[in-house]
C-alpha cells in the first residue's frame, strides 16, 4: 500500500561563487549564522567545510590581457571578448595571494557546449585552436 515517510535526516551540499574582495571565511561564517538563526529548535545542524578560496580579478588594463588579446587575433576571426566569469580553481587565487602573480584564464568553449551539464561537449576544432592560441599567448607574453 501507499506509505508516507518523513525522513529523520537530511543533508545538503552548498557552494558559493565569490567575487573579487569577498573573504571565503566571512561568507562561510555568514551562511552558518543565517542557517543557525532559522533552524527549528528541535533540529540540529552540522557544517563540514571543504576548502574556500578567494576570487581574483584581472584588471582590464593589464598588459598581460592586452598581449593575450592581440595573440588571439592571429588565430580567431573575431576579436577576443573580455568577460568576468565565476569559477573555482583554488590555485589561481593562491598565485595572486602568495606569489603576487596575475592569472589569465582563457576559455575556448562554445555557448552550446553546456559546460558541467550532463550533456557537456567540446568541439575538437575548439581544442586544437585553443592549443595553438596558448602557444601564441605564451610567445606574446615573453616579449
Amino acid at each position: 500500500g501507499f506509505k508516507t515517510v518523513i525522513a529523520a535526516e537530511a543533508s545538503a551540499k552548498v557552494s558559493f561563487r565569490l567575487v573579487h574582495k569577498q573573504d571565503p571565511k566571512k561568507i562561510r561564517a555568514a551562511f552558518q549564522k543565517f542557517v543557525k538563526e532559522r533552524i527549528p529548535a528541535d533540529c540540529s545542524v552540522e557544517f563540514h567545510p571543504h576548502g574556500g578560496s578567494p576570487a581574483i580579478q584581472l584588471s582590464y588594463d593589464s598588459p598581460f590581457l592586452a598581449k593575450a588579446k592581440n595573440a588571439l587575433s592571429d588565430e580567431w576571426p573575431k576579436p577576443a571578448v573580455t568577460t568576468g566569469s565565476g569559477g573555482s580553481i583554488p590555485v589561481v587565487g593562491d598565485f595572486q595571494t602568495y606569489l603576487g602573480m596575475e592569472s589569465l584564464l582563457v576559455g575556448f568553449g562554445l555557448d552550446d557546449d553546456r559546460i558541467h551539464s550532463p550533456n557537456e561537449k567540446y568541439e575538437l576544432s575548439s581544442f586544437h585552436k585553443g592549443q595553438r592560441s596558448w602557444a601564441r599567448i605564451l610567445d606574446a607574453l615573453t616579449r
